[in-house]
């Protein structure tokens, strides 16, 4: 499909493509390419080869090969074209403690403390979690990054009669404390949310986050997010506009798609299904066989130094020694083990666990422009069949008009079912000396005028006409004249509220894909950092262990040789 083909016809109103690619002004981010940042699209000739998962976010084209000392003076220029000199460092906001309280409430509960710039703030998880939600309403159109997932029911289950130790496990609040603030630095490195005021209200220590919630702006966002304007969701007047707007219905597929867009829900599925479906999975067996290992050898070790220490006893030429360091070596294994498998779940099972969140936050925020798009569809066909009733309530008008009209003219009506007549007022004449008023046709005129008379108030027509009058409406007209009226009203609320609407699709797209090119970028620094640090706690592992290991052979090798074997 062609990139016009995807959006709007040019004979839709004056604001039609409304979401049509206009680079944003963006001074932290390169000039971003029209294609998505789940660069994952096929090219129209279907030559492009297919990309792995890796790089399917990835948007910009790969650059020729440089000298060494030109790429990094190319990667320096990127990297401070992407973070201004300005933002903060990724542990400018520190969870120091975690601490148990029961201030406020009959239940104890974990309070984390927040220190940023020399300040120090305490908030428990629910204050995050509204915190979240906050954001997502004030800023529907961006990225907003996830928090370590709420007790399972199998934590509270394990608890029993005492669900709150599920919330004290000493795993868990170190977990939390270390995903939380990720999310916090996240959050402050975001050029937008960083600066948002509800966001600085909640690192502030003397501001009762209570407080901030029940006042604006997170007071003034309406339950549903598509009845207010994705640019700013709290403005008055842009509420009183999308308060006209319908709702579109979530599974009802867009006349009109963005092609880009719908290759990125495609991939975020796919990528979503991959980490959680296949990687997660594989990496919690891993770590569990490792930690069963770790605990074989604890249990191993423990036994040789017994051993070790029953063997020395009789003297056996430093072969007691050498069961020791032998000993010493598994035991080492199951001590280095816990150590790499602390850091593996710190530096990269958490971290991955974070992306499979963010792949689902994604398809949130594709659905959310999608039920944009749709809702736009339905205004805009809305307003059309408003304007076909009101042109169909302007002809039934001026038929009645006219059917007013030819009633009006009606005079007369043959005694014998002829057909319908209208005489002009006879004019007198004077005749004879008696002044006495006269008409050529006598008598006739009489009968004719009294006839005229009598059916000029009555007849079967007028006897039906307001026989259907009183069953139908006291007064159609007035009726009809009213809901034009309101119809008419209506149009120009939804005319007005479709301006707006046009306006706020176009904006809604492009902000999510600058975004999801943001995204991109962090993504590929994140996956990055992830693998290097998989590599070095491993390396780290194998180079304690074979320190141990080199000892152990040394004493083992030191053992006397037993003469009689010579």
């Amino acid at each position: 499909m062609s990139m016009e083909s995807s959006h709007l016809s040019s004979g839709d109103l004056d604001e039609s493509n409304p979401f049509r690619e206009e680079s944003l002004e963006d001074e932290d981010a390169p000039a971003a390419t029209p294609a998505s940042s789940f660069d994952h699209r096929q090219d129209q000739d279907d030559e492009r080869p297919a990309q792995d998962l890796s790089t399917a976010y990835h948007v910009e084209e790969a650059p020729e090969p440089e000298p060494e000392a030109q790429q990094d003076a190319v990667k320096s220029g990127r990297r401070a074209s992407l973070e201004s000199v300005d933002r903060p460092a990724k542990d400018a906001i520190q969870i120091v403690d975690a601490l148990k309280t029961s201030e406020g409430g009959a239940a104890s509960y974990i309070v984390y403390c927040i220190r940023f710039e020399n300040q120090e703030a305490r908030r428990r998880y629910s204050d995050f979690y509204s915190l979240r939600q906050a954001l997502c309403a004030l800023h529907p159109c961006y990225i907003v990054p996830p928090l370590p997932p709420k007790n399972s029911l199998s934590s509270y289950a394990i608890a029993g009669a005492n669900p709150s130790k599920a919330k004290e496990d000493a795993a868990l609040v170190s977990r939390r404390r270390r995903m939380l603030s990720v999310f916090l630095n996240r959050v402050l490195c975001h050029k937008v949310l960083g600066t948002d005021p509800t966001f600085r209200r909640f690192l502030e220590p003397n501001v009762p986050w209570s407080e901030v919630l029940h006042q604006p702006p997170v007071t003034l966002l309406p339950k549903n997010p598509l009845k207010a304007s994705s640019s700013d969701p709290t403005n008055p007047e842009l509420l009183a506009l999308f308060a006209s707007l319908p709702l579109p219905p979530s599974g009802t597929p867009l006349q009109s798609p963005d092609q880009r867009f719908l290759d990125s829900e495609a991939f975020t599925a796919k990528f979503s299904s991959h980490l959680s479906g296949s990687m997660e999975k594989v990496n919690r067996r891993l770590m569990k066989r490792w930690t069963d290992a770790a605990a074989d050898w604890g249990e191993m070790g423990g036994g040789m130094n017994g051993f070790a220490l029953r063997m020395g006893e009789g003297g056996n030429g430093g072969l007691e020694e050498a069961t020791e360091k032998v000993g010493m070596a598994v035991d080492g294994g199951y001590t280095n083990t816990n150590a790499m498998l602390q850091a593996w779940e710190a530096t990269f099972t958490e971290p991955l666990a974070e992306y499979t969140q963010f792949s689902s936050i994604i398809k949130s925020l594709l659905k959310y422009r999608h039920l944009k798009h749709l809702q736009y569809e339905i205004t805009r066909e809305l307003l059309e069949s408003k304007r076909a009733v009101v042109e169909e309530l302007e002809r039934s008008e001026q038929e009645a008009q006219r059917l007013e009209q030819a009633l009006a003219r009606v005079r007369v009506v043959g005694d014998d079912g002829g057909t319908e007549r209208a005489f002009p007022s006879p004019a007198p004449s004077i005749t004879g000396g008696g002044g006495s008023l006269s008409h050529p046709h006598g008598s006739n005129m009489v009968a004719q005028t009294g006839s005229v008379s009598r059916r000029g108030g009555g007849g079967l027509l007028g006897a039906l006409t307001h026989t259907f009058h009183g069953i139908v409406d006291a007064d159609p007209e007035m009726s009809r004249r009213n809901s034009i009226g309101k119809t008419r009203d209506a149009i120009n609320d939804l005319d007005a509220a479709l301006k707006a609407l046009t306006q706020d699709l176009r904006h809604a797209s492009q902000t999510i894909q600058a975004d999801l090119d943001r995204f991109q970028r962090q993504k590929v620094t994140d996956l990055k950092e992830m693998c290097l640090d998989f590599a070095r706690f491993h390396r780290e592992w194998a180079a304690k262990n074979l320190a141990l290991w080199e000892e152990a052979k040394a004493a083992i090798e030191a053992i006397a040789a037993d003469p009689a074997m010579s």
